[in-house]
């Protein structure tokens, strides 16, 4: 080896991981993102979301026709749009841009960013607060501004036990989140199953459902029920199928999701999103809506105000207040260090940790005024139409400029300061798409559609005339070489860290991992289906649905406990086999 390639060589192995490409040995197969993916999209928001659709009026054939269509299209676009340009860079969209639309474009999406993620982390805070107002017996939170002095300090100061954990103790908020999964998604389910029959004695006198065709008839008749919450007719079947399809449009059109499908080793991976899409985004979202409209019944309130700390309540008991603080806490927390990093982006000579305090005393302010949280929908999707351009500028530099002979790295082959055409395209997208929405020629759910498409025209045109198809021989010599440099650094990372995940198949450890999942699963899954299935009259219903409150929630204390058990168990059988997996690998053969 040359010195100028010794040089090389270490300048690259002194760069930080995330500017370089995912190394081979480094990526996961499809088990690791239908939990990831899992754990992700089952959240406090979907408590919100689904009284969101019994308040704008959505009838259920719509809701089950409409969020499995939605949810699916969603799929494929995780697939088809995010996945093969995640597999084909390795890189996560920040380092993307960052390397081929310039500083001034990165600080435009990063302060971007900002606001999306404080918006989220808030909304996610206030639901966390909801469960705590019950605690202490505060009053319901109807009004878009906080109408409690306690509720806003229980708000506030939730936000910064956040900040502070997203902070300094983000490793373990993430390795928590993982476990919550199972249980998050049993929960959910459970909650919906303990308050049908009494949604069905309100409509029936009954409390037993027949069959399916009951659940279709009482779900219509109660909760969605096509008449929005002003008495007037709902939205319809597009309009069901465009909120959940763009509900992650920021994240799979506008490819911010490449930052983890970028681990995945092939692009088909990306259909495991419908662990997240069609459970958490379809089954999460219908459970949550029955538990909302029973709740918004037993209060005399309309689903439109009744806080999710209230359903969790009355559909799980004691358990309701962990669902919620765990649900919204889990999300909030790496929204809030997402935020973070954005911003100091956006600010690189701050101290990171300046910059987040600035940016966790926005979302403190926020947590307090419940609006943000009930707007988390539309939230979502005027996120995505600002996103999304993004998506189609890079998914044109990906696959569009290939076929026409452009390059897609023009922008550092020639050198030059900034990427304008990229610029200048967001700009033209912004106004195209919110222009839209205000002559309102078509729900702005599907507007990001539009705008994507025009974006990727936009940018093809004008980065042809900024020179995308000039060649640039030493420039892209130099890249060559720096390709060669990486593959060879990757191939030392492989012969130090290449070695086999180890199981832990101790008796212990399978007695754990069994007590968690019969224990803190499977106990409440049966006692739940007990209610919807054994309850043929009220008082056996109230004697079921008590049974189920009272061992629940030592359920979820056991669950907890042990799974956090297992996943430390098996992190130390991981680490005790890497000193000798590494002593192995550095052998001569």
């Amino acid at each position: 080896m040359s010195e100028s390639a010794i040089d090389k060589h270490q300048s690259v192995a002194q760069m930080d991981d995330e500017l370089l490409p995912v190394p081979k040995h480094r990526l996961h197969g499809p088990g690791h993102f239908l939990g990831l993916y899992g754990a992700e999209h089952v959240a406090a928001t979907e408590f919100v979301i689904g009284a969101a659709f019994v308040a704008m009026g959505a009838s259920i054939h719509d809701i089950l026709i409409g969020l499995l269509i939605g949810n699916t299209l969603a799929v494929l676009s995780f697939w088809l749009i995010t996945a093969p340009i995640a597999v084909k860079t390795r890189l996560s969209l920040y380092t993307y841009l960052d390397r081929n639309m310039g500083e001034k474009f990165s600080r435009f999406y990063n302060g971007a960013n900002v606001l999306i993620f404080v918006a989220i982390s808030a909304a996610m805070i206030t639901v966390s607060a909801t469960a705590v107002r019950v605690l202490f017996d505060i009053p319901p939170q109807i009004y878009p501004y906080p109408s409690n002095v306690a509720f806003a300090a229980i708000a506030a100061s939730a936000s910064v036990i956040a900040v502070v954990v997203a902070y300094f103790g983000f490793n373990v908020v993430a390795q928590f989140a993982t476990i919550c999964t199972p249980w998050l998604m049993v929960m959910f389910t459970a909650g919906g199953m303990v308050l049908m029959p009494a949604l069905n004695e309100t409509l029936t006198g009954y409390t037993t459902l027949a069959s399916f065709s009951d659940f279709v008839n009482l779900a219509g008749a109660t909760v969605f029920t096509g008449i929005n919450a002003e008495g007037e007719p709902g939205i319809g079947l597009m309009e069901v199928i465009g909120f959940a399809w763009a509900a992650n449009t920021f994240a799979h059109f506008g490819l911010v999701d490449m930052a983890l499908l970028r681990y995945a080793k092939k692009s088909v991976y990306g259909l495991c999103t419908a662990t997240g899409m069609m459970f958490g985004h379809y089954i999460a979202w219908i459970s949550a809506a029955l538990m909302g409209a029973a709740t918004a019944s037993i209060m005399n309130l309309s689903v439109a105000v009744v806080s999710p700390g209230d359903v969790a309540y009355y559909a799980l008991g004691a358990t309701g207040f962990v669902i919620v603080i765990i649900a919204g806490w889990t999300t909030a927390n790496p929204n809030l260090y997402r935020a973070g990093l954005a911003a100091q982006a956006v600010f690189p000579n701050i101290a990171r940790q300046r910059v987040t305090l600035v940016v966790g005393a926005v979302v403190v302010i926020g947590s307090c005024f419940p609006f943000i949280y009930r707007s988390i929908l539309p939230i979502l999707a005027y996120a995505g139409l600002v996103l999304v351009p993004i998506g189609g500028i890079v998914f044109a530099e990906q696959h569009l400029f290939p076929r026409l002979g452009y390059k897609s790295n023009w922008y550092r082959l020639k050198g030059v300061k900034d990427n304008m055409p990229a610029l200048v395209t967001w700009g033209i997208c912004l106004v195209f798409g919110f222009g839209l929405n205000l002559i309102n020629i078509m729900p702005f759910v599907y507007l990001f559609l539009p705008t994507w498409v025009v974006a990727i025209v936009c940018y093809t045109i004008l980065a042809k005339q900024a020179g995308a198809d000039k060649s640039y021989p030493a420039a892209e010599q130099r890249e060559a070489d720096f390709d060669r440099q990486v593959e060879q650094y990757h191939a030392e990372l492989a012969r130090k860290e290449g070695h086999e995940h180890v199981k832990d198949t101790s008796g212990l450890t399978k007695l754990i991992k069994a007590i968690w999942i019969v224990v803190g699963l499977v106990v409440p899954a049966v006692l739940a289906w007990r209610v919807l299935f054994h309850s043929p009259d009220l008082y056996e219903y109230y004697v079921n649905r008590e049974l189920f409150y009272e061992v629940t929630i030592w359920c979820t204390l056991v669950y907890f406990v042990f799974a956090w058990w297992d996943l430390q168990r098996s992190k130390s059988a991981q680490r005790a086999s890497e000193p000798s997996a590494g002593k192995q690998a550095a052998m001569p053969s």
